[in-house]
């Protein structure tokens, strides 16, 4: 059977294969302890009044084998939105088939629809299949940033502090 990747963009009845993309990266990514979102969460941010996250389903020949969620951000030093990509999944067993590729394309479609001048993510130091395959793509790492959270009761107590 030939393969047909296709990219759409997700809908209230995927949450429950959304889910089950994020525990998928969360186990590969070995951080499945940490994810905390319900389906009712994921309902609320992503489909919900005010949602500023977009989410999109890859399928081949109909069938769910990824995702992606996307958000836009804005730099003051381009006075542009960016798009920054969250996350991206494929399942393994659907790997090499252009999926992760059809999904990057896509969404660098819309940031260059939605005028952005930049198209961002983040990627784990350890994962050098996903890095070699960004760098395959002419994607360049950003060497000169570091990433910060402040998350959990750190964050709770600081804003409390003011």
């Amino acid at each position: 059977m030939s393969n047909s990747i296709s990219i759409r963009p997700a809908t209230p009845s995927d949450i429950s294969q959304i889910r089950q993309f994020i525990l998928e990266l969360a186990i590969y990514e070995k951080a499945e302890h940490e994810v905390e979102a319900s389906e009712a969460a994921l309902l609320k941010t992503l489909f919900g009044e005010g949602a500023t996250a977009h989410c999109v389903i890859c399928e081949n020949n109909d069938a769910p084998v990824g995702f992606a969620v996307y958000f836009f951000n804005y730099s003051t030093w381009q006075g542009r939105n960016g798009l920054y990509l969250e996350d991206l999944y494929v399942s393994p067993a659907s790997r090499g088939l252009g999926a992760g590729k059809a999904l990057l394309q896509h969404l660098a479609k819309t940031a260059v629809e939605n005028d952005c001048g930049r198209f961002e993510w983040s990627v784990l130091d350890w994962n050098k299949p996903a890095i070699d395959f960004y760098e395959s793509l002419g994607a360049k790492p950003k060497s000169e940033w570091l990433g910060y959270r402040m998350d959990g009761q750190t964050l709770i107590d600081f804003a409390k502090q003011g």
